[in-house]
């Protein structure tokens, strides 16, 4: 998907960094689709430093978009449906309390990004504060993506512990789910 992407851009090199932002305002609405081939095909194409601040602007953008979306489709669901004590926290929360928490779970990187903008839509915080809470939370973490998807990309010795540690990560899972 990386090297599709980073084809796209190439070929429409005048409008790439326009089409990075919609595609990342796509896997936002998606919710659902990781963005790291997006976020390696903008640091491929642009360079470290503006393809993480591109990166960066679209994720931003693409998580608005979303709480928007979100929010007129999906308002009408009733808390008594989503009933997960965390969930309903969130819910309810309101102003300094609803900024808090979308920070801290937006520097999770367990924490799927298009639930908590989906959770946060259907509840009580403003679009303002989800932006700006989200936004600031965004930047750790894409920071660490960033840096780690171009260590890779440059196959540096540090993008070589990366995948190394990935690989064992991912075996170790592995052995667990066959010894069960």
């Amino acid at each position: 998907m990386q090297q599709y992407i980073t084809e796209l851009f190439t070929t429409y090199e005048q409008i790439a960094f326009l089409l990075s932002i919609l595609i990342n305002i796509l896997i936002s609405v998606l919710g659902v689709v990781p963005s790291v081939f997006l976020t390696a095909a903008n640091l491929a194409v642009f360079g470290l430093w503006e393809g993480l601040l591109l990166s960066f602007i679209g994720e931003a953008a693409g998580a608005v978009v979303a709480f928007y979306l979100y929010r007129k489709g999906f308002r009408s669901m009733t808390e008594r449906k989503l009933s997960h004590p965390k969930v309903q926290k969130l819910l309810r929360a309101q102003d300094r309390e609803a900024f808090s928490l979308i920070l801290a779970l937006r520097l999770l990187p367990f924490v799927p990004s298009g639930l908590v903008t989906f959770v946060a839509a259907i509840g009580r915080v403003s679009l303002l504060v989800f932006a700006v809470a989200s936004s600031l939370g965004k930047v750790p973490a894409l920071l660490i993506e960033g840096y780690s998807v171009y260590q890779v990309i440059n196959w540096t010795w540090e993008g070589k512990v990366i995948v190394t540690a990935l690989a064992v990560v991912l075996l170790f899972i592995t052995w667990r789910r066959l010894r069960k």
